[in-house]
This record gives structure tokens, sequence and C-alpha cells, in this order.
């Protein structure tokens, strides 16, 4: 694929309304960012987050772009807040990941519309990767706490969630989005307790980046569902 062929992928098939949105997403993390004056890199990734959870759900290539550079920038700030589970869960596995659904999903565009195929998982598949998430929780909290990690099961619950929410999405399975609302609720909420807490590492531009992840996964769990149904 050459840089014009990717171009014209990713910038047709929009409505107008979608293009609206996209630009309302960004301006919701950006301003109130830098009017509260948050750091530049946090600035970025935020921005970048949201462009990215937009694309997914619009089902273009450029998502895994935009969520690389946020992948990159959100483990500092993970980092700093000593948030390990997000730190080590963003640098090892889902960079890395970025790559392989940006393969994964060029093989599989739709060439009507330029997205790509969603699908749906059976009841089976379903409850396996429930049960994965509990037990993956567990384990890593408990290891975690060890580490005095500064919410250990809820830092735990959003790093294997997001294991698994990623896989899925690569697969395209619609199902991914119910894991991601959950993962965002408990992400809000940690981050809320970062702000509140004041200091050095507190980040508003990465909760309001996680809240309009929250509103978005809401939104795009009915339009992949439909889709995916149709698709059956």
């Amino acid at each position: 694929m050459t840089l014009k062929e990717y171009i014209k992928l990713e910038t047709s098939g929009w409505k107008w309304y979608e293009l609206l949105y996209l630009a309302v997403c960004t301006l919701a993390i950006l301003i109130p960012s830098i009017i509260t004056g948050d750091s530049l890199m946090a600035i970025i990734s935020a921005t970048c987050g949201a462009i990215s959870v937009v694309l997914t759900g619009k089902g273009k290539l450029g998502t895994y772009i935009f969520g690389g550079i946020q992948c990159a920038l959100y483990a500092i700030i993970s980092y700093k807040a000593t948030y390990y589970g997000e730190t080590a869960l963003n640098v090892l596995y889902l960079l890395p990941l970025e790559f392989v659904g940006f393969m994964q999903w060029k093989k599989n565009m739709n060439s009507e519309n330029a997205e790509v195929v969603k699908l749906k998982m059976t009841w089976r598949q379903r409850i396996f990767w429930t049960l994965i998430l509990a037990a993956g929780t567990i384990i890593l909290g408990l290891i975690l706490k060890r580490f005095n990690d500064a919410m250990p099961f809820m830092d735990a619950f959003t790093t294997v969630g997001t294991m698994i929410a990623f896989v899925l999405t690569v697969k395209r399975y619609s199902e991914n989005w119910w894991i991601w609302i959950a993962i965002n609720v408990a992400t809000v909420i940690m981050w809320v307790g970062n702000v509140l807490e004041g200091g050095e590492n507190a980040s508003v531009a990465t909760l309001l980046m996680w809240s309009v992840y929250l509103v978005n996964s809401v939104i795009m769990l009915i339009r992949w569902m439909r889709e995916a149904n149709r698709n059956s």
C-alpha cells in the first residue's frame, strides 16, 4: 500500500457528523488540558488517544498509528504516577501489538466503506475470555500488591482487561467494546483519585482522555454490534 492509497483509504467513508464527533472528542481533551496547565507529554498522549479510539470505532487503520504514539507516552506518564502495571502493559504488550493490529486490519478492510469488517463471538468464546479476565486480575493484583502499587487490583484489572480487549479488537470482535467499557470505568476512577490527590504527577489530560474513552466505548459498542450482526 502506497502513502497515497493509505491516505485515500483513511479519508474516505466519513460522514459530516462523524468528523464533528472526532473534533469534539479531541477538543474536549485539548482545551481543558491547556487551560489547567497540564504537561505537554500528557496533552499529546491524551489527544492521540482520543483520535485513536474514534478511529478504532470507525474501523480505520490510523487507529494503530495514533495508538502507538499514545502508548509510548502514556507508559512514561503511568510510570511517574507509580502505576507499574499500566507501564509494563504499554511498553511490553500494547506497543508491539499496535504493529500487529495494523497488519491484521489491513488484510480485512471492506472495500465498500473503507472500514474493517466487524465480527461477533460465540457464547463459548465469551465465557472463556471472561474467566481469563477474572483469573488474570486476581493473580496480577496479588503480584502488584507486593510491589506497593498505588491501586493493585484496579491496576491489575485494567492491565489484564486491556490485554484481552486489545486482542479482541485486533481480531475484529465487537465484544471488545464490553471490556473497554469496564476498563474505562475503572481507569476513570483510578485517575480521579490521582487528580484529587494532586501532586506533580496528577494529570487532568489523562483523566479527560479516559473519560472520552468511556463515552466513545458505549457509542462504538452499539455500532459494532449492529454491523457484526449484519455481517453474520
